[in-house]
């Protein structure tokens, strides 16, 4: 479905896979089973100023190293606090506490934020799952990390982080995304493939004995009424795609790691033609001939020619 759209940013780096579990932990336990960590001279030599909602102004003196991840909360927030499997939407500003250099920022303001997953076997970077674990939403928190909780032992070159650098994350937990689509039910439309729910959300799609249309097609299963998704959005999302001729499931994010955020630049043209002007809550059905597919030349490792027409049920979870 994506021409190879990996969002080369933080948001992304943040989500690989990495081992490890250091820091010091308090007697609670917060999200995941997770152990709360406390603040400490690290983290609490990390000033942040700047209004809830904006990327905050950040000021430490380098280089700044811990032994352990320590977290200190900078906002305490009013909503409540994450629970167990959460996909929390965070705003970020990421330091190499080493150099004082600033990696990124993201997800304030009107910016859609990173989501991060709190399961037990989430694969996002310790240090981020410690800062967030134990907070209510609306906080703001400064962690500390060591690289065995960030970049690990390899650090990440082209991120220029070595292999012995620490990193400072600066963390809005914003919002609680829903993990399906929650809009109101549609009537089905004649002609569409049909769609069973499983009881987590996932879709299993039935196509018709009909022929498959030539022409974009979009059919609304589920009517959000959260905001309109726009040409330049990243959508947070989950999706299931269908060739049409043989009823395959060629990719998916269900039984995977969560929703993932999709920028709709870095889509076929179908795919970002039927999501354009739906609202989030919603699940939309696309049927997207070749030639606003992927072509002439398909996509033959995915079972795609380059005569099928494809078929995606999406969840809109986010947008912005």
């Amino acid at each position: 479905m994506r021409k190879l759209p990996a969002l080369i940013s933080i948001a992304t780096v943040a989500v690989l896979a990495l081992a490890g579990c250091s820091g010091s932990p308090s007697d609670n336990t917060g999200a995941a089973g997770i152990a709360c960590v406390d603040s400490g001279t690290a983290s609490e030599a990390v000033k942040v100023s700047g209004k809830a909602g904006a990327e905050p102004k950040v000021k430490f003196e380098s280089p700044l190293t811990t032994k352990a991840t320590e977290v200190s909360v900078v906002t305490e927030g009013k909503g409540d606090a994450v629970k167990t499997d959460d996909i929390v939407e965070l705003g970020f500003s990421v330091y190499n506490a080493n150099t004082g250099e600033k990696m990124n920022a993201g997800g304030f303001g009107d910016d859609l934020g990173a989501p991060i997953t709190l399961a037990k076997d989430s694969s996002v970077f310790p240090a981020l799952m410690k800062g967030v674990a134990c907070a209510n939403y609306g906080s703001r928190v400064a962690v500390v990390a060591p690289p065995a909780d960030a970049f690990g032992e390899t650090g990440n070159e082209e991120l220029k982080v070595g292999a012995e650098d620490n990193i400072i994350f600066v963390i809005d937990v914003k919002s609680e995304i829903p993990p399906r689509a929650n809009g109101e039910d549609q009537k089905p439309e004649d002609g569409f493939p049909t769609v069973k729910l499983a009881e987590d959300g996932a879709p299993t799609v039935t196509i018709p004995a009909t022929d498959a249309p030539t022409e974009l097609k979009t059919s609304v299963l589920k009517k959000g009424d959260g905001a309109t998704v726009a040409e330049a959005d990243t959508v947070v999302m989950h999706y299931s795609g269908v060739v049409w001729s043989t009823g395959e499931v060629f990719d998916q994010t269900w039984g995977k790691s969560g929703p993932t955020p999709i920028s709709l630049a870095a889509v076929v043209p179908g795919f970002a033609q039927g999501l354009v002007g739906q609202t989030v809550g919603s699940q939309v059905m696309i049927a997207i001939p070749p030639e606003l597919g992927y072509g002439a030349e398909g996509q033959p490792d995915a079972g795609i020619s380059g005569t099928d027409t494809i078929v995606f049920v999406v969840d809109i979870l986010a947008a912005g």
